[in-house]
């Protein structure tokens, strides 16, 4: 089987390589995580707890060494990998904070009988994880699920396995039974297997709209359950009564956070006409500021993941200059080494370019023009994805109205970019995927809500 390799985007140099594992040593991984789960059920929710006290406390003391780990697998700048990292730690104090109360029984008044909900772990969860944030993503679905009682086992991206050993290290220093959570090195092709493997219970994938679609026949197949986050078109929605600095400063937050390769990423700027020119002056102006290089230097972007990747954002900012759109910013690969296209900005993007249609991966800002309000909503929903989105006005009545009740999306913010928050459930609806990760109802996805009645008379 051909190794997975693991290659530094910012000079094509490869790091690792990792052989696969064969389905023989992947189905005793499975038995032996299986038994490990059956004991691990039957813990108290304290000791499991203190277990994530501990890798807490683990990777807070390597938050450097994983931040650099991430800039040389995947080219995230160090700064915002140390945020990711800290953003594992504040999951982990999140959920040690609030489990107790997410998982006691709880009493239902039925008249004469006595009833009561309990919630019991239901197996192992197979995690199906992108390269895009390393650590967050495999956090975010495996600490709910093991403190549930469940066991969680990895796949993680082919290039990322680096990443994906180093998580499973830490748990393992942190006094997790052994196979618990564990990373298998396999390559996307030889996963319907492991999905059907009797002793997986549920599947989780975060990754593009096609893999889900693949991975949800699959589990269907044998009646397992799924949670998919998938891709996102997400509009920012700009109405003439928004504060302008303040709105392109969210623009550009929520677009070039990890080199804009994010499923949350700031992917269409809509802005009604009375204010649109200002805003791309000012748009445009801001982002000629932002610097590109290293990873490890005090960058705000660094190379994308790959030079496929790369090659693949630039046929698509190249076609939407065919089909109309105007570039503005950015819009050539650089004559340098390594995987980078520079912070690139289209403007006058119209429906049925690629542009507006699909999700780029990548910084490229694209600003579509609204006659008014209705029209700025209309276009928003005009996608087949349904993850994030956002709107910009002074009235705040008047966006959390639109924000509730007009925008289809699975998470949508007032005044402020698309973000992940352990204590706000995310996900996405149509295109984007479903179920819900993070708070009580990411925790409610993978457990069994058991029913209990006693007739005691």
């Amino acid at each position: 089987m051909t190794p997975l390799l693991s290659i530094n985007p910012s000079n094509g140099m490869v790091i690792k390589s990792y052989p696969q594992y064969s389905y023989e040593r992947i189905t005793k991984i499975l038995n032996y995580a299986t038994e490990a789960q059956n004991n691990w059920k039957n813990t108290n929710l304290k000791f499991r707890l203190e277990r994530i006290k501990q890798l807490s406390e683990i990777v807070s003391e390597r938050k450097i060494e994983y931040a650099s780990l991430m800039a040389q697998e995947m080219g995230k700048p160090l700064k915002q990998g140390i945020g990711e990292i800290e953003k594992c730690i504040w999951l982990c104090n999140y959920y040690i904070l609030n489990s107790d109360e997410f998982l006691k029984d709880k009493t239902i008044e039925t008249g004469g009988q006595k009833s009561f909900v309990t919630i019991q772990p239901i197996g192992l969860v197979l995690g199906i994880m992108p390269w895009n944030f390393p650590f967050w993503q495999v956090f975010r679905f495996a600490i709910p699920c093991l403190i549930s009682g469940n066991g969680a086992i990895l796949k993680h991206a082919s290039n990322v396995q680096g990443c994906g050993f180093a998580i499973e290290s830490s748990f393992a220093n942190a006094g997790f039974p052994k196979f618990l959570f564990q990373n298998i090195s396999v390559s996307g092709k030889r996963v319907s297997k492991i999905i059907k493997n009797s002793n997986i219970s549920a599947v989780t994938l975060t990754g593009s709209t096609p893999a889900g679609k693949s991975v949800a026949e699959v589990a269907g197949g044998v009646l397992k359950k799924t949670v998919l986050e998938l891709g996102g078109s997400d509009p920012y929605v700009i109405l003439r009564d928004a504060n302008i600095k303040k709105s392109i400063d969210s623009c550009i937050n929520g677009r070039i956070l990890n080199t804009g390769q994010s499923c949350i990423s700031a992917k269409r700027l809509i802005v009604v006409k009375d204010i649109h020119d200002q805003f791309l002056d000012g748009l445009k102006k801001e982002l000629m500021g932002k610097i590109m290089g290293d990873p490890n230097d005090n960058v705000d972007i660094g190379p994308m993941v790959s030079l496929e990747a790369r090659d693949e954002v630039h046929g698509q900012v190249l076609k939407s200059i065919e089909q109309g759109s105007r570039l503005l910013l950015g819009g050539s690969i650089p004559d340098t080494v390594g995987a980078f296209y520079p912070i690139t900005l289209l403007s006058q993007v119209k429906p049925g370019m690629v542009a507006f249609d699909k999700e780029i991966f990548g910084p490229v800002f694209s600003v579509i023009k609204a006659k008014n309000e209705n029209h700025a909503i209309d276009l928003a929903n005009d996608t087949p994805f349904g993850l994030g989105a956002a709107v910009f006005t002074d009235d705040t009545i008047k966006g959390i109205e639109i924000a509730k009740k007009r925008l289809n999306a699975g998470i949508c913010f007032v005044n402020d970019f698309v973000k992940s928050d352990p204590r706000l459930p995310f996900g996405g609806v149509k295109e984007s995927g479903y179920g819900r990760e993070l708070s009580i109802y990411g925790m409610m996805e993978f457990v069994n809500i058991k029913t209990v009645v006693i007739d005691d008379e």
